[in-house]
């Protein structure tokens, strides 16, 4: 994952940044609000190592991929629904009923 998904999500990280640095607090982490440098700043402050080692530790960190949570998170559904596109039939569209999809033409209610 890239800082900017972790800036435009902030809060929803914090338990991923607990998990990681259990010296942190939530109400420093409201202050920071998804300031990277600010973030390495703090870090180094609550966790007493040199900021070349909470650099390290945060690139590894970024490494991983974003939480399902924040994925899942109803403000990213018309970018997934989009990117959806490419496992759609021909002549189906991707914001069809999904109750639709792979009815050969039927539609829902030909029961």
């Amino acid at each position: 994952m890239k800082w900017h998904h972790v800036k435009e999500n902030w809060p929803a990280f914090y338990e991923a940044i607990i998990d990681k640095w259990p010296q942190v607090d939530e109400a420093d982490l409201d202050e920071i609000d998804g300031d990277q440098g600010a973030f390495v700043d703090y870090l180094v402050e609550a966790t007493g190592q040199d900021r070349e080692e909470i650099r390290e530790e945060l690139r590894e960190w970024l490494v991983g991929e974003i939480p399902s949570d924040i994925v899942m998170d109803p403000s990213h559904d018309n970018h997934s629904i989009a990117l959806s596109a490419k496992y759609v039939n021909e002549g189906e569209d991707e914001y069809s009923d999904d109750a639709a999809f792979g009815d050969d033409g039927e539609s829902p209610d030909d029961d």
